[in-house]
C-alpha cells in the first residue's frame, strides 16, 4: 500500500472513528474465547375451558409439575381452578435460562463450549434493577417469576445478561424484544381451542411482522396433558437443547423464521386426549463487551399458546 492510500485510510478513520472502532471492537469478539447462551421466556396466563379438555370433566386436577426443560419452555405454577369449575389457568411467567463457558474450536465445527466455575450472572431488564440467576451447576444459571416477582417480560424493553469471573464482565443484550404473536389458528371460529384427528399434521401461519421490522425467530414445542392433568415429555420440538445448538442458531437463525410453519402428526399421537401447542416468538441479541464471543446466543421472547383435542 502506498503511503497516500495509508494517509487517505488514516483519515477515514480519523472522520469516522467510530466505523473504524466498530471494525476493530467486531475482530475482538470474532476471537474472544468466552460465550453467553441465554434466554429469557415468558409466557402469558393460559385458560382451559371445560368444552377444550378431552375425555376430562371440569374437575381436571392440579397441573403441577414443570414441562421438562429440553423442550424450552418451563411452568412452574399448577392450574388454578376458578373456585366453581367454570375453567382452568395456568398464571403467567417468565423464566430466565443461562449458560456461560469457554468455547472450543471455530465456527460451526466447534465443539461444546466448557463451563465456566465460579461464574456469576444476572439479568436486568435496562432501567430496573439486574436481578441475579441462581447457579444450578458450574456455568448454568436459572431464576423464574415464580422466585422472583422482579422478574418480567416488558415488550419493547431491552434485556442484558451478564456474566462475571476472574475479575472480567461479559455482557450481551437483547435490544426491543418481540410482543406476542397472535396465531389465528390457535382459536378456529371463535372457539377456545383446535379439534384435530389424531396423527394429523396441524399447519398454521405466523401473522406479519410490524412494518420495518425484521421477521423474528420462533420455536414450537407440543406438550401432552394426561388424564391426571399430568404433563408428558414433549411429542414434538424445534427448539434447540445444548448450548451448542443455541451457538449454531445465532449463525443460522433461517430456519426459525419460516412464515408457515407445520407440526407433524407423530405430535399428535393419541385420541381423545389434550396437548398444548407453544409458539414462542423471539429475537436474537448481541453482544456488549469486546470479550465475548460475537457468535453468543441471547434470545427473549414471549409466547402464544393453542390447546388441542383430539379424536
Amino acid at each position: 500500500m502506498t503511503i497516500r492510500k495509508l494517509l487517505f485510510s488514516a483519515g477515514l478513520c480519523t472522520l469516522a472513528f467510530s466505523a473504524c472502532d466498530l471494525i476493530n471492537k467486531t475482530t475482538a469478539q470474532v476471537t474472544a474465547k468466552k460465550v453467553i447462551v441465554g434466554t429469557v421466556l415468558h409466557t402469558p396466563p393460559i385458560e382451559v375451558r371445560p368444552e377444550a379438555v378431552a375425555g376430562l370433566d371440569a374437575s381436571f386436577p392440579a397441573f403441577d409439575g414443570g414441562f421438562p426443560t429440553d423442550s424450552g419452555f418451563t411452568f412452574d405454577a399448577g392450574f388454578l381452578g376458578d373456585g366453581g369449575g367454570l375453567s382452568i389457568t395456568v398464571p403467567e411467567q417468565t423464566v430466565v435460562f443461562a449458560f456461560f463457558g469457554t468455547r472450543n474450536g471455530e465456527g460451526l465445527s466447534q465443539e461444546a463450549p466448557t463451563a465456566v466455575t465460579g461464574a456469576t450472572m444476572s439479568i436486568q431488564l435496562k432501567g430496573a434493577t439486574a436481578l441475579p440467576l441462581k447457579e444450578q451447576t458450574a456455568g448454568t444459571f436459572q431464576l423464574s417469576s415464580a422466585e422472583e416477582p422482579k422478574l418480567t417480560y416488558q415488550e419493547n424493553g431491552d434485556y442484558l445478561f451478564t456474566a462475571s469471573a476472574d475479575g472480567q464482565t461479559f455482557v450481551g443484550v437483547v435490544e426491543k424484544v418481540p410482543a406476542q404473536e397472535r396465531i389465528a389458528a390457535f382459536r378456529p371460529n371463535g372457539q377456545s381451542h383446535v379439534d384435530l384427528a389424531a396423527n394429523s399434521e396441524f399447519t398454521f401461519a405466523r401473522p406479519d411482522p410490524p412494518n420495518g421490522q425484521e421477521r423474528s425467530i420462533a420455536f414450537v414445542a407440543v406438550v401432552p396433558i394426561s388424564r391426571e392433568g399430568k404433563q408428558g415429555e414433549p411429542t414434538y420440538t424445534n427448539t434447540p437443547k445444548t448450548p451448542l445448538e443455541y451457538l449454531k442458531l445465532a449463525v443460522a437463525p433461517s430456519v426459525w423464521k419460516t412464515t408457515t410453519v407445520t407440526i407433524p402428526g407423530s405430535a399428535f399421537p393419541d385420541k381423545d386426549k389434550n396437548y398444548l401447542i407453544l409458539l414462542q416468538s423471539a429475537k436474537l441479541g448481541r453482544t456488549d463487551t469486546d470479550n465475548l464471543f460475537i457468535g453468543s446466543a441471547m434470545i427473549a421472547g414471549t409466547a402464544d399458546v393453542g390447546i388441542v383435542k383430539t379424536h
